[in-house]
């Protein structure tokens, strides 16, 4: 099962799961999704005020995992374009977590599982 709040991401129940126990381990967190080399495209989590998005930087949607503030989500501009016609999914399976994500620690990593936006998410999202 996902909860959505955005036509462009959403987070699994096993993934909300884990951001509330690492929300209340490290405070309020927020996920970026590079594309970079080091990673890979796996989705970093971070304390926020950790990672600074910039102005090369789109905001896919915020997440809602039971918490007072929702989990903001942000991409590479240059990633975006790539990937401007898919819906993300913010998933943790076992394994060992992105060097610098705040998962790293547990035994799990974060992942995306993608696919392409509907219709009607590509009238609401303006691509339509």
């Amino acid at each position: 099962m996902t909860t959505t709040l955005s036509p462009r991401v959403a987070v699994t129940d096993a993934a909300a799961a884990l951001l509330r126990q690492l929300t209340a381990q490290h405070g309020k967190l927020m996920f970026h999704q590079s594309g970079g080399c080091c990673d890979g495209s796996a989705p970093m989590c971070y304390p926020v005020g950790m990672f600074l998005t910039g102005p090369s930087d789109v905001k896919l949607g915020d997440l809602d995992v039971g918490l007072d503030d929702p989990i903001e989500v942000f991409i590479s501009e240059a990633q975006f374009e790539y990937w401007k016609y898919t819906h993300l999914t913010i998933d943790v399976v076992p394994g060992r977590g992105a060097g610098f994500s705040v998962e790293g620690p547990t035994g799990m990593r974060f992942l995306i599982r993608s696919r392409m936006l509907t219709e009607d998410e590509l009238v609401e999202v303006g691509l339509r």
